[in-house]
């Protein structure tokens, strides 16, 4: 849609950059007369959207619509874990339509009640456990659906150094950001900062009152709220979160981005027009943030505000990944001059970032995959191998490009 490219457009040009590669501000095609109403119905969502002093008073018949819950059903995988209720995709798909309008017609009766979410824990690195929750296949698509319509209203909102869990933005476009901002800012100093427990430590109340910002409809309202309130269920007993929200719904990142939004993203912005002496870059996809500043004496009272601000709404910065660094074009110069080498490397999601030289000698940003992940990886396909020797050879070199592809791809 061409308002929504020229949306994308103006949020790159806030921080002073090109547009990012591949098609950030595209959408799928329509294909058929439903997905054309629906993308019709949230154009004028969009359109009323840019009054920043509407509260929106019936946008629950949107999420409830039975087109909205099928095109939902269609966006989401048809292989993930059943929920509390055991029911499975196969099951589901059965009676599709059957089951599709009775839950359009329980949410427009107010009939609907989330249940509570499966958590099963995932390995981490260092021995630590990620908590994973697993939805219902029923909620999952009411979440969803949701969100595609809460996105309609926040895409306007939200800023153009925000990258994490939106339409039409991937981690590649943060990670270009970090490129443009380092290689062509005037970059001295910067800050690496992490956040711990995106997910486990949500305030619920500070999440309901930003939802609630320009939300007149209070069934949606209540809807976010009984999510929240709907606990988890782990090793066959109940329990209530008082706080936190469990990392694997559709409404998850949404819930976890839309907060930060108004606990990091307008304070940060706010403090770069009114607290520093130079210019200051800004790119957050997730938890994973990254600051640049043209004077380096900006980095100080800019992290020490941050801690401030998070410590107030019940938010941490992870120890063990923030930090402040020199890095950059401007950095580089300088430390040359200095006798201290080259600028420090630092880490965004996941990729370490080094800053080096073209063959004209002008700065670039160099990236490679993290040499302890990328062995761990190597030895998980040596194995693989070991255990499909018997396969032919056509049917092994294609399982291994797959493999090669989707890395280089990352």
């Amino acid at each position: 849609m061409q308002h929504q490219q020229a949306q994308a457009a103006t949020a790159e040009v806030v921080e002073g950059r090109e547009l990012a590669k591949g098609h950030a501000g595209q959408q799928p095609r329509v294909r058929t007369p439903c997905r054309a109403a629906l993308s019709r119905a949230l154009d004028r969502v969009r359109q009323a959207a840019r009054d920043r002093a509407r509260r929106w008073t019936a946008l629950w018949q949107h999420v409830s619509a039975i087109d909205r819950l099928r095109e939902a059903d269609n966006r989401l995988k048809h292989h993930a874990a059943p929920g509390v209720d055991g029911q499975t995709w196969a099951a589901y798909g059965a009676q599709r339509e059957t089951n599709l309008r009775e839950w359009s017609d329980r949410l427009k009766r107010g009939a609907y009640q989330a249940p509570p979410v499966a958590r099963v824990s995932m390995p981490k690195a260092a021995g630590r456990q990620r908590p994973i929750g697993q939805p219902t296949l029923e909620d999952n698509i009411v979440q969803r659906a949701t969100v595609e319509v809460r996105n309609a209203i926040d895409e306007k909102d939200l800023l153009g150094f925000s990258y994490g869990a939106r339409p039409g933005r991937r981690p590649h476009h943060a990670v270009d950001a970090v490129t443009v901002g380092r290689e062509k800012r005037h970059s001295n100093g910067g800050l690496e900062a992490a956040m711990r427990g995106l997910y486990e430590a949500m305030d619920h109340a500070w999440l309901v009152q930003c939802v609630a910002h320009r939300m007149g409809d209070q069934r949606v309202v209540r809807h976010i709220r009984t999510w929240l309130k709907a606990g988890v269920l782990e090793d066959g007993q109940w329990r209530q979160q008082e706080e936190g929200t469990p990392q694997g719904g559709s409404a998850s990142p949404w819930r976890a981005h839309r907060s930060l939004h108004d606990v990091c993203d307008l304070w940060a912005a706010q403090w770069r027009r009114r607290g520093a002496r130079g210019e200051v870059m800004i790119v957050r996809d997730g938890d994973d943030c990254l600051v640049g500043f043209q004077d380096k004496d900006d980095a100080e009272p800019f992290l020490s505000d941050l801690r401030e601000r998070f410590h107030r709404f019940r938010r941490e910065l992870h120890p063990n990944k923030t930090r402040l660094m020199e890095c950059g074009r401007l950095a580089r110069e300088r430390r040359q001059r200095r006798g201290q080498g080259k600028p420090e490397t630092f880490d965004f999601l996941g990729l370490p970032h080094r800053c080096g030289t073209t063959k004209r000698g002008k700065c670039a940003v160099r990236r490679s995959p993290i040499a302890k992940r990328l062995r761990k990886k190597l030895q998980e396909v040596k194995q693989t191998l070991r255990g499909r020797m018997h396969w032919p050879i056509e049917k092994l070199g294609a399982w291994l490009k797959r493999v090669v592809v989707g890395h280089s791809r990352y």
